[in-house]
């Protein structure tokens, strides 16, 4: 084969293969789902069990590549919350200060935003203080501290009540986040609407009391003294011995410690270090020693059956030789006395998690302490694609609730330019804060949100009069979280459910068929048109129009997109498009030909002068995607994405994969082509 012909067929071939590639996790998690699904109908738990120790990890890694189904079509709950900000006015006012006077001006600004359904509370509020508070002697800072002494005016009282207002709806969304995370459902979708409105989709969810529990319970903030000492690695052990002489080990789903992740040795090396950590007896065998990896990962997971879900890592003091972390494994119960690390995988947690809620389990902790995961993954390990979480053993008892916070900012470190939040607390929680924070100086604290460990500070002094300054974000954004996550505890901004609806499983396979039908129907319209009037051009044109929706799919199969209704309506017109890119291409090499060209100046010479006409036509199109996409919300965003993504393919499909078919057919010596046109035109070489 001519080296220029085998470059033509790769422009051919490389593109299905990579699609191909993209979609055989979307047929992968379809094949085992249908008959994990099969097993669950026939109540054969033995057999279910079976599957799901061989093809657990395997479908769950299928499921998070798949092509994800929307509400629309797989069916779920669909959620509207709101952010009720009337109440957050309420109780951002100091509690001494409130008065009847004070909740008359609420109540009418209830009443009014109820009505009226009013993005603008504050300016409601405002005009209602101005009618009913002022006219009795009633100023703003009557009731409201500005937060700053250097500043007493009214309208720094209102541009912090417009901040804390435009940042009710980021703490709502966060704390919804992370319920909504730990509930375990996957292919989410949370979106703001308006300023008051969050939009949250729960596909294969049908549990309705169950969600709206989990969704309007109140946000817990608490301040927990972290504990990462040799009292919370014995209880670990007693954890692993528990699980071995019971015969519990992990489920299919482990991959053992979180070096199988990359982020430290492998779980062999590790033990082997930790072994010797532990042990004076250098003579003592190698219990790993002939196996094979897969062995001795196997080995160390019933060895380990619950400290194989981690990492641990002894911290030697200040003042050591060697302050490097030393890793650790729970051979026996002799652990030295100081502060340790533990790293988990993204991929564990669950099941450490599972482990830790049971009844046997939690007598062995304690009601002392708590084992808590972190909110974010480690930033350093994320940056290569692995998802580490610090594991953080915290003291039970909170030593302060988010009430006392009075406010909280994320700001710059004068001195060194690093990225820091400021708190500040209320004379309550200041006192308090001094005593705690006096007791523990060097030790850490851990900003803990419904059980979720969102930054753990160092306390370097005792800190009195309730303001305080947290370092260690690893930059600006990490710090803003912050911010929400401490004002989700300062302002009392509850969410209310204003709209549900359940789309029941039978209505989304009703919708998938008739959006496939009718898929199909104008997909066969078009391909019939373009084989009648242009011919073997139709042919090559219908090809290539299919070759695009089987890219288009896989691409959003690649970037974890989600296909609803709206998007199945993107793929057709995108069809079209397609189809009217090669119309274009067509008539223009019927007009060349009619020229008196040769059949390949004409093809040539079409491709050429229609490119412009086919560009300036996707350009706008896109255009229009571009501004439904940054203006629209839900479905509408899901059909603009379809649309470009689908624009941009098609330019690959009309102008570069059509051409090649072209090439193709005239390098095998070609001296006609039949476009459709009539029997005269027909070119000759």
């Amino acid at each position: 084969m001519k080296k220029g012909l085998l470059g033509k067929w790769l422009i051919i071939i490389l593109p299905l293969i990579a699609a191909g590639i993209l979609l055989f996790p979307t047929f992968r998690a379809s094949q085992l789902d249908k008959q994990r699904q099969e097993l669950v109908n026939a109540k054969n738990e033995t057999a279910l069990a079976a599957f799901d120790k061989e093809n657990g990890e395997t479908l769950r890694k299928a499921k998070d590549s798949r092509l994800k189904l929307g509400l629309d079509l797989q069916g779920g709950i669909y959620v509207t919350l709101e952010v009720d900000v009337v109440r957050l006015l309420e109780e951002s006012a100091m509690r001494e200060a409130v008065d009847d006077i004070f909740l008359e001006v609420i109540e009418k600004t209830r009443q009014q935003v109820d009505a009226s359904g009013d993005d603008d509370v504050l300016g409601a509020f405002l005009k209602n203080f101005d009618a009913i508070a002022r006219p009795k002697g009633r100023k703003l800072f009557s009731y409201y501290d500005t937060g700053d002494n250097r500043d007493l005016s009214e309208d720094a009282i209102v541009k912090r009540l417009e901040r804390n207002i435009n940042e009710a709806i980021d703490q709502a969304m966060e704390v919804v986040r992370q319920r909504i995370d730990k509930y375990g459902v996957a292919e989410t979708t949370i979106q703001k609407q308006g300023t008051r409105r969050i939009v949250l989709e729960l596909p294969g969810v049908n549990n309705e009391a169950e969600v709206r529990s989990l969704l309007q319970t109140t946000a817990r903030l608490e301040f927990k003294l972290v504990r990462n000492n040799v009292q919370i690695v014995r209880a670990f052990y007693a954890i692993d011995q528990l699980l071995k002489n019971k015969g519990v080990a992990p489920t299919a789903s482990t991959t053992g410690t979180v070096a199988s992740s990359g982020a430290t040795a492998s779980a062999t090396s590790t033990a082997t270090v930790a072994s010797n950590s532990n042990s004076n007896d250098t003579t003592k065998k190698d219990p790993y020693a002939g196996l094979t990896d897969d062995q001795k990962r196997a080995k160390f997971k019933k060895d380990y059956p619950f400290t194989s879900l981690f990492a641990t890592f002894f911290n030697p003091p200040e003042g050591a030789q060697n302050r490097q972390p030393v890793p650790v494994i729970y051979e026996k119960n002799e652990f030295p006395e100081g502060d340790y690390t533990f790293q988990i995988a993204d991929e564990q947690v669950a099941e450490f998690e599972q482990i830790m809620a049971r009844n046997d389990v939690r007598r062995i902790v304690g009601n002392e302490y708590q084992a808590l995961i972190s909110a974010k993954p480690e930033p350093f390990y994320e940056k290569q694609g692995v998802k580490i979480y610090y594991i953080y053993g915290v003291l039970a008892k909170a030593e302060l609730t988010g009430d006392v916070i009075s406010d909280a900012q994320a700001t710059f470190d004068p001195t060194n330019n690093t990225p820091m939040v400021m708190m500040d607390m209320n004379a309550d929680g200041a006192a308090t804060w001094a005593r705690v924070t006096g007791a523990n100086v060097k030790k850490r604290i851990a900003v803990v949100l419904d059980d979720r460990v969102y930054s753990a500070p160092t306390v370097q002094n005792k800190i009195t009069g309730g303001r305080s300054q947290i370092t260690g974000s690893a930059n600006i954004e990490e710090a803003r979280l912050l911010e929400i996550i401490l004002k989700a505890g300062a302002l009392k901004a509850p969410v209310k459910i204003v709209e549900e609806r359940v789309v029941g499983p039978s209505l989304g396979e009703d919708s998938i068929r008739k959006g496939i039908l009718s898929s199909v129907i104008s997909a066969l319209l078009v391909v019939l048109f373009m084989i009648i009037y242009y011919a073997t051009a139709g042919i090559l044109a219908d090809i290539a129009v299919t070759v695009n929706i089987i890219i288009i799919i896989a691409v959003l199969a690649a970037f974890a997109g989600t296909l609803t209704l709206p998007g199945i309506a993107g793929l057709i017109l995108t069809f079209a498009m397609a189809v009217d890119t090669n119309i274009l291409v067509f008539e223009r090499i019927r007009e060349e030909l009619r020229r008196g060209r040769s059949l390949r100046a004409a093809v040539d010479e079409g491709f050429k002068r229609a490119f412009n006409a086919i560009l300036d036509s996707n350009i706008t199109t896109m255009i229009t995607g571009a501004i439904l996409f940054y203006l629209g919300t839900g479905p509408i965003r899901g059909f603009a994405v379809t649309l470009m993504i689908g624009i941009i393919v098609t330019l690959f499909t009309g102008i570069t994969l059509s051409k090649v078919f072209f090439e193709l057919i005239l390098s095998r010596g070609a001296t006609h082509f039949n476009l459709g046109q009539p029997a005269e035109d027909k070119a000759t070489a």
